[in-house]
């Protein structure tokens, strides 16, 4: 394990230096990380010794190695030296030149920008946002762990300000056409999304894209925001300044279920731009919420948008109920549990709606009910979002470095039980290069086994990973490959209730 104190280094960087440790047969764990609290305790009870931590704080840069032989640990240790300093020294605007250290220095060396994007562990992101506001730049913060008076505070100021405070925990947004956090490569289009889910707006955007309709901007602007205790502060000053956008002609708003309230508040905000709320798992009997179309699902949302703006979209995916009568085939035994491995945290929470409606209850590390939560009883049907702190915590999240899930399907995706194995992969700016290619040979396995395992691609035709790739290394790897995420929820239904005809049944 090497030390050095006050070199901060952001999260996309140390997840480089992370992958770059890790490229060694003989080492079985490394990481690149903050010395926070939480790092810390993982770091020792991994047992690494105390003693050399001693002293360390959240502006301390770690790299932590675990080798089969100390010439494998030292090789790691030094490939991760080099992509956090090298790669440092590269992104510098002048090379000899120190890169700034606080955000007036950055605006004095950019002063055309006007986004700021703060990527800070959260103790701090408070202070390094107030900063961007101060010099009058948007705010996009991906940090996550912002106490939520501290959220309502920057709001609250933002508001005032005329800025938009994106965030906390905003991954996504596509400003002017420039992706930020995780985006898609997506075309310019008429419709402006605003979302308190990631990747339910990377979803939205990417099924867009692929209908030939394009997005004119994607404003993340944090999960909490339509919650009671927020008040859509950010949600309704994007909504307003969408409405005022001449290239915008329909907003889709996507959120977990909010606080109806809110939600009827920030739709309310558009004075002539029709509205569609895709609100997951949210339904109301007349189909809508105050002046907006209610969609249940990311899909349903982005179709009732097509329908708007009258607009042709593919229907449901062709051989759907062969693919599942050919998979049911191969099944012996009790096979009638569905186990879904998600990176995208929206997208478990839309499978969880999508196969209630027909299997019943779906347990969850982030459950549409309280009292779906892990542990689930024998046979149930789980779906995991692997992008949650208790599975990330020490090591990249699994959009970025798929090795994460591909450890945990081994050992919890080949149960008797299993009839479908549910995933996504998820393209795009940040992600990995290949995540298809680092799943396909356990979905092989997985497939030989008698399981089924249906994948969804999320991704934009221009995303530099290849869509049709990806989809292909899926497809040769046995697995089925949909449209959309609510249509792989749909089609595992299918094989685990052993019906076909239900893999197109619940298409809007």
């Amino acid at each position: 394990m090497l030390v050095f104190p006050g070199t901060y280094r952001d999260s996309l960087l140390l997840l480089s230096a992370t992958r770059a440790m890790e490229d060694d047969p003989g080492v079985s764990w490394a990481a690149a990380m903050m010395a926070t609290p939480a790092a810390v305790e993982d770091l020792t009870g991994r047992g690494f010794p105390p003693g050399d931590l001693a002293g360390a704080d959240a502006n301390a840069l770690v790299l932590a190695v675990r080798a089969a032989d100390d010439p494998a640990a030292v090789g790691a240790l030094e490939r991760g030296r080099t992509a956090v300093f090298a790669e440092a020294a590269a992104a510098r605007e002048e090379p000899g030149r120190p890169a700034p250290r606080t955000v007036g220095e950055a605006v004095a060396r950019l002063p055309g920008a006007n986004v700021a994007v703060v990527s800070v562990p959260g103790p701090y992101a408070a202070l390094a946002a107030h900063s961007a506001l101060s010099a009058g730049l948007h705010v996009l913060l991906f940090s996550d762990n912002v106490p939520l008076a501290e959220e309502v505070e920057l709001k609250e100021r933002a508001r005032r300000l005329g800025l938009l405070l994106m965030g906390p925990g905003a991954g996504t947004a596509v400003l002017a056409g420039v992706g930020l956090g995780f985006a898609n490569a997506v075309v310019p289009g008429p419709v402006g999304v605003v979302a308190a889910a990631g990747t339910g707006a990377q979803e939205v955007m990417s099924l867009l894209d692929r209908w030939g309709i394009g997005v004119s901007q994607v404003i993340g602007v944090g999960g909490r925001d339509l919650s009671a205790a927020v008040g859509g502060l950010m949600a309704g000053e994007a909504v307003r300044a969408l409405d005022a956008d001449p290239d915008t002609e329909v907003i889709l708003l996507v959120s977990k279920p909010p606080d109806p309230d809110v939600a009827r508040m920030v739709i309310g905000a558009s004075r002539s731009t029709p509205v569609v709320a895709a609100c997951l798992g949210m339904s109301a009997p007349d189909g809508r919420i105050g002046n907006a179309l209610l969609a249940d699902t990311l899909e349903q949302g982005a179709l009732q948008v097509t329908g708007i703006l009258g607009r042709a979209v593919p229907g449901p995916g062709d051989g759907l109920s062969q693919a599942v009568e050919r998979a049911a085939a191969r099944m012996a035994g009790p096979r009638r549990a569905v186990r879904g491995f998600f990176t995208g945290g929206t997208l478990c929470y839309e499978a969880q709606v999508v196969l209630s409606r027909v299997l019943g209850p779906v347990y969850s590390n982030i459950p549409l009910h309280h009292d779906l939560g892990l542990p689930a009883p024998p046979g149930a049907h789980v779906c995991l979002d692997l992008g949650e702190e208790e599975y990330t915590k020490g090591r990249p999240h699994p959009m970025i470095d798929p090795a994460a899930r591909t450890e945990i399907m081994r050992a919890e995706a080949f149960g008797g039980d299993i009839a479908a194995v549910l995933l996504d992969v998820v393209l795009g700016y940040g992600s990995h290069p290949d995540p298809a290619g680092e799943v396909a040979g356990t979905c092989a396995d997985l497939v030989a086994s008698g399981t089924a395992v249906i994948a969804h691609v999320l991704g934009a035709r221009a995303d530099r990973q290849g869509l049709d790739r990806q989809r292909s290394t899926l497809r040769d790897a046995g697995a089925i490959v949909t449209a959309s995420a609510a249509e792989a929820a749909r089609v595992a239904a299918a094989v685990a209730a052993r019906q076909p005809a239900l893999a197109t049944a619940g298409r809007p």
